[in-house]
Order: structure tokens, then sequence, then C-alpha cells
């Protein structure tokens, strides 16, 4: 059972500003709402009764009349701030969320989500959230490397990077490699073009016409590329593309070749292309094993699958390769090399860190 409160006291002018105030269009609904409960408690009105007439609950209307006993009526149009305190995060649940996210796996095998963790510990998403924040804990995401076993791993790579930073005088040095099979693809239906608000559209399924090989010389000095797409990736072909380089590069240079432990590369065919004197100006250099990051070609390729081969729609065989000469064309009217910078020290530094961290993992 509530008791009435006393009536409050309201001068005429002050009245006359609320009743103005609570039918204005421009005043916000919960200030014309307090205006109206100022208004019946000066009347004698129950504070209960006030908040059933006004929608308002019972604490917002004893406020009300608090703030307008205590500042008038510029207080009703004033938000009311609220204190609210923010929980403190401890030193020790901070490293129990580290260990947690650290140590241990989620269950079934998944991997840690922020409500995830913050159910299982029992505390708010937003710890945890600020913890991983904190210490740039990323348990969505993953990254996959491999490690080369080649016993002359570190001999290759001081190899290859030396060729990088210190080409040999009136010499070529030329990254090779082959990209196969490239399909030509197309969509079932036609693409639906690009518009504000959506993206460029396309089916999920698709017709196959064919594939072709795209081999290709990286030269790292200018970045110039020299390529020729050919049927099939077998030793015949690539020994084709080397004779194809050999018409291409001036006979007075010598020619260094980086090149991958591809089979094609090895090949009986490559090596007796390799024996006339007259070709004794070709060297091979090859990457150690699961190391084609050495490669700077591969980075090449990285560039014309994104910009043209992936999303491209290709009726057959002969329209992707007359679309791969076209955009090597292009490539090469305004060519890109790539900048080497790290060292053979450092990089083998990283690869052996690497593969600390992978046998304390083990």
């Amino acid at each position: 059972m509530f008791t009435c409160a006393a009536p409050l006291t309201v001068g005429e002018a002050q009245k006359h500003q609320l009743e103005s105030l609570a039918r204005a269009g421009s005043t916000p609904q919960k200030v014309a709402r307090k205006c109206e409960a100022i208004l019946l408690a000066s009347q004698g009105i129950a504070n209960y009764s006030i908040a059933r007439q006004t929608g308002l609950s019972r604490p917002t209307v004893l406020a009300a009349r608090s703030a307008f006993t205590r500042a008038g009526i510029e207080a009703l149009r004033q938000p009311q701030k609220r204190q609210r305190s923010r929980p403190t995060l401890t030193r020790e649940l901070e490293q129990k969320i580290l260990d947690t996210t650290l140590k241990t796996r989620a269950p079934h095998a998944t991997p840690w989500s922020v409500r995830g963790l913050a159910g299982q510990l029992r505390v708010s998403r937003m710890r945890v959230h600020r913890v991983w924040q904190r210490y740039d804990l990323q348990p969505h995401r993953v990254e996959k490397f491999k490690l080369s076993n080649d016993p002359k791993f570190q001999e290759k790579v001081q190899d290859v990077v030396g060729l990088y930073l210190n080409p040999p005088d009136r010499a070529l040095v030329l990254c090779v490699d082959q990209k196969s099979p490239i399909q030509a693809l197309d969509r079932t239906a036609p693409l639906l073009p690009l518009r504000p608000g959506l993206p460029e559209r396309q089916t999920h399924d698709y017709k196959r016409h064919g594939t072709t090989t795209l081999f290709a010389a990286f030269n790292i000095l200018n970045g110039k590329v020299m390529g020729s797409c050919l049927p099939r990736h077998r030793g015949k072909e690539f020994v084709k593309f080397l004779s194809h380089l050999e018409k291409e590069v001036p006979p007075d240079l010598e020619v260094h070749l980086i090149l991958d432990n591809y089979s094609t590369h090895k090949s009986a065919a490559a090596q007796r292309w390799l024996k006339p004197k007259k070709r004794c100006r070709f060297h091979f250099h090859f990457t150690p094993t699961s190391s084609s990051w050495l490669n700077q070609v591969e980075r090449w390729f990285g560039l014309i699958t994104d910009r043209m081969i992936r999303r491209g729609t290709f009726h057959s065989v002969q329209e992707l390769e007359s679309a791969i000469y076209q955009w090597l064309a292009q490539w090469n009217q305004q060519p890109k090399p790539f900048v080497w910078k790290a060292t053979a020290d450092v990089t083998l530094d990283k690869v052996c860190r690497c593969k600390e961290l992978a046998g304390t993992a083990l």
C-alpha cells in the first residue's frame, strides 16, 4: 500500500511552461511525460497513479519530482547520467583468460570464440575481447607453413638469394616456372554486373573448355616477363620454352635460371638440351625442396591469377590464351620488379626459428 506524497509546489509561470512543453510536438516524448508527471504531482495525485497515467515507472516519477525540486524545469530536459561502475579486470583473471586461450582447446576441437570462452570462465564477453585485443590473439585465424628437409637447404638459399642481391655482371637472372593447369571456365549464365550496393555476381557452376599451361620467365632486374602458353607441362614443353628463351636473350649474356624441383625441370630432355657447348652460358639454380617462395615468378603468378584468370570467363582455350598474352603485353609495357631485401642470413635465421617453434609444438 503506497502512501500519497505531498502535492508538489509549482508556480504559475512554471505551470504554463510545463504545459507548453507537454503539448509541443518538438518535445521529446520522455521529457513531455515527465512534464505531465510534475503537473499531476502538483495536484496531489499519488505517484503510482501518475506512473500509470503517464506510462512511466514509479522510480522515474520519483526521480523527476526530485530533479524538479532541486533544479527546476531544466533538470527535466537534461538526460540523467547513470553512474555505472566498470568491473575491474584483475591480473589473475587476465592470466586465466590467456592460459585458457593459449593452452586449452574448446569442446569438440573448435577454436575458442569470445562468447564460448566467456561462458566457460563465467565472465563477460567484453572482458575476453579486451584481453584478446590487448595481446593480439585471434583464435579464429590459422596460417599454414611448410618446412624444407632439403640437406642442402642453406647452400641453395645462399645461392638463390645471392643472385637476387648481387646478380653477376653481363648476365641475366630469370625466375622460371610453369602455372598449370589453367582451366578455360565458362559460366552457365551471363555475369550480373557491378551495381551500387551489389557486387558483381556469377553462377557457382561452370563449363570446362580445356586447359593450358603458362611457362614464364621473370626478369628480376626490370620485372619483364617472357611467357608461352603450351598444351602440357612435360619435359618436352619445357625444352620448347627454353629454346624460346634462347632466341629472346642476347647471345653475349650469361643466363641464370632459378627453378624449383619439379620433375620437368630435371628431366632427361632438359639435361640433353643443356649439353651442347653453345648453351654453356645457361646455368640452372634450384631452390630447396618445399621452398617455392624463393622463386619470384610465383609472386607474379599470384598477380595474374588475382587480376585476370580467377574471375575471367572464357569460351575456349584459345580465348584464354589470348587473354593471357594480352595481359602479359600490358604488364611488359609498365613492368614492376620485386625488390628482394632479406639477406640469406636473415632468411636462414627465420627458418631456424620456425623449426624451433615447430619442434617445441611437437
